[in-house]
């Protein structure tokens, strides 16, 4: 009788586990490599024990986020052993290898190709007819956000040489995505279930400098890679259910193109959101840091902008002790806070950043000093904030639902959204009371504001 052949085993795919730091940024790229590896035939692991190689995506921007990465790094070694590193603090692959000689590879920003050489010899992937036609159970790209939002980056790098930052020695100088590229990942993510679109890069509104705003063609029509015909291309786009996504822009510098952008936020377009990257406000310290210093000019657009939109949420970053700032320095930016009335507002203290020309500056400003503006700057700030909530009260305003909570003893069901003004994870929130059974993540709503605090507002679902 002759022998059975036995049955095929198809191996187990390999597992790739991975840690994601600093910025959203990071994270596309982080989304970009396991979407790479997926369809490369790996399988994702949610834990160190589970995970055949483990990747830790760097952040290198301060000294402070070096650490934290260096931790990690150590952490993933001593949890499974086989890792390798990317992202910004990739560029300093000596420095990790001395403290960390058993780390698989280091690769640097955005090295996509890269990384996935690196995981391929660290784990081959299982090749082969029997798994490479097998379809992906849930097709599309990875993504480590929620399903209702998702980063949209439209570009690398940076031209800026702002003297206390590093990011172009870590990314280099800007480097556009082709804007037809662009607009197809977000159609494609919002036919997906995406409810929020967040553009990031280093500069949005320098997006298309570097190929001089060339044209492509989408939908039959001629585009150019620009910031304004980017964001009316957003606006055009609808979910599944016929909504308008939110399109939410970040770091964007106010040059004078951006006053375009307004008109499609009252139109209701583009989320009435902007976050721009202001640093400071005081003409001196703001040449030192080698930004534009025109901050009067700013208040004034800061108006315009208001009266063609009065909805829009202005949010921004300062640095307090930077070194040559004096106390009229800082006074000059509580003063300018007070007259501009930003929406949000987060507060940094200067940290020197190894290779960053701040470093060489005179007058640095003692800590103790950086701790005392650091507060009153967030006293300021969040005075402002709670007044700018509490006129909310009362008011009706739509938000998008982040969680469901389960019932209380009671039954009664909560929520946490965020409106317009909120950006996920460095704004605030409106807490739901009472919230519909039926309610999910992802799912719009008017809300009935009821109560404010400094940072997020209380309301219940009308209807």
């Amino acid at each position: 009788m002759a022998s059975q052949t036995p049955p095929l085993e198809i191996p187990e795919a390999p597992k790739v586990g991975m840690v994601s730091l600093g910025c959203p940024k990071a994270l596309v790229d982080s989304e970009r490599i396991l979407t790479r590896l997926r369809a490369d035939g790996y399988a994702m692991s949610a834990d160190y024990a589970g995970a055949d190689v483990v990747l830790v995506n760097t952040c290198g921007f301060l000294d402070s986020a070096k650490e934290e990465s260096l931790a990690a790094i150590g952490e993933a070694i001593a949890e499974n052993g086989r890792v390798i590193v990317t992202g910004c603090m990739g560029n300093e692959a000596e420095a990790i290898r001395a403290k960390f000689p058993q780390v698989l590879a280091v690769t640097g920003a955005h090295q996509y190709e890269a990384v996935v050489e690196a995981v391929h010899e660290a784990a081959p992937p299982s090749m082969g007819p029997y798994i490479d036609l097998i379809p992906q159970a849930e097709p599309g790209d990875v993504k480590l956000t929620p399903r209702h939002y998702g980063y949209l980056k439209i570009s690398e790098g940076c031209n800026h040489a702002c003297a206390f930052c590093i990011i172009p020695s870590l990314r280099g100088k800007l480097v556009s995505r082709r804007i037809d590229a662009v607009l197809r990942e977000a159609e494609k993510l919002v036919a997906a279930g995406t409810k929020e679109l967040l553009v990031i890069s280093q500069d949005t509104s320098a997006y298309g400098v570097d190929v001089r705003h060339e044209e492509r063609m989408w939908k039959g029509e001629p585009v150019r890679t620009h910031m304004t015909d980017l964001a009316r291309e957003l606006g055009k786009l609808r979910t599944p259910e016929g909504e308008t996504p939110w399109v939410r822009l970040h770091y964007v510098y106010p040059y004078p193109h951006v006053d375009a952008v307004i008109p499609l936020m009252a139109e209701g377009l583009v989320t009435p959101y902007l976050d721009i990257p202001f640093q400071h406000a005081s003409p001196s310290v703001l040449r030192a840091m080698k930004r534009p210093a025109n901050e009067a000019k700013v208040l004034d657009r800061i108006k315009a902008w208001r009266e063609i939109c009065p909805d829009i949420t202005i949010r921004s970053s300062f640095v307090v002790g930077f070194p040559g700032e004096t106390e009229a320095d800082f006074e000059y930016l509580l003063e300018w806070l007070e007259e501009a009335q930003l929406d949000r507002v987060g507060g940094f203290r200067f940290e020197p950043v190894a290779g960053a020309a701040a470093n060489d500056l005179p007058n640095p400003v003692p800590e103790a000093v950086k701790e005392e503006r650091y507060a009153r700057l967030m006293e300021k700030t969040e005075a402002i904030s709670a007044a700018k909530l509490a006129a909310k009260v009362g008011r009706t305003i739509k938000v998008i639902i982040d969680e469901v909570g389960e019932p209380d003893e009671d039954g009664d069901i909560g929520a946490t959204a965020r409106s317009q003004a909120d950006a996920p994870e460095i704004d605030g929130a409106v807490y739901l009371r009472n919230v519909p059974a039926t309610l999910q993540p992802g799912d719009f709503a008017q809300v009935l504001v009821e109560d404010a605090d400094a940072h997020d507002l209380y309301g219940v679902i009308e209807g």
